[in-house]
């Protein structure tokens, strides 16, 4: 089941997003997040009209989405970045072409235009996922990320949420 996130499953979902960002560069944020630090990106991200998703099975958070804006500013309000997670038990069962369709349906809701993702340029099950799902390659920056005493690359992938069979915007 998918619904929205509360600060209740903050735990559920730290049990997911700490041993990614500890012990992988999939993300490259550098230390571990609290469970006061996720209740209060859940309670943000929704403020701001944005979606924070789980997906519950009967033994609790499998995985989670959300997305926020791509970059500051007014100009930049229908640009939007996800990221997506799942338990490592649970993936590869769907659960993640799942979310990824309801962040995008909801900020499709929302007015949103672009969808992005910034990958780990290692992470090559990431880019097949986004690449089945519609997202095409729309830039890389080199070494951007810093983990693991080395640089790593981030691909930026897209899709344009009002033609979303394509990936290319305005084609």
């Amino acid at each position: 089941m998918i619904r929205d996130a509360d600060a209740g499953d903050a735990a559920g979902i730290a049990a997911i997003w700490n041993p990614i960002i500890r012990d992988t560069a999939i993300t490259f944020w550098p230390t571990e997040r609290s469970e006061a630090e996720i209740a209060g990106m859940i309670g943000a991200r929704q403020a701001a009209g944005h979606a924070f998703l789980v997906a519950e099975t009967p033994d609790g958070i499998a995985a989670f989405a959300t997305y926020t804006q791509f970059r500051g500013g007014a100009g930049y309000a229908r640009a939007l970045e996800h990221s997506i997670h799942a338990h490592s038990g649970f993936r590869g069962q769907g659960l993640g072409a799942a979310l990824l369709a309801a962040v995008e349906d909801h900020a499709r809701a929302r007015g949103g235009r672009l969808m992005i993702g910034g990958i780990t340029g290692s992470n090559a099950g990431s880019l097949r996922f986004h690449e089945r799902h519609g997202y095409a390659r729309w830039g890389v920056i080199p070494a951007a990320g810093w983990k693991f005493e080395q640089f790593h690359d981030l691909v930026l992938m897209g899709k344009d949420l009002a033609r979303p069979d394509d990936g290319i915007p305005g084609s």
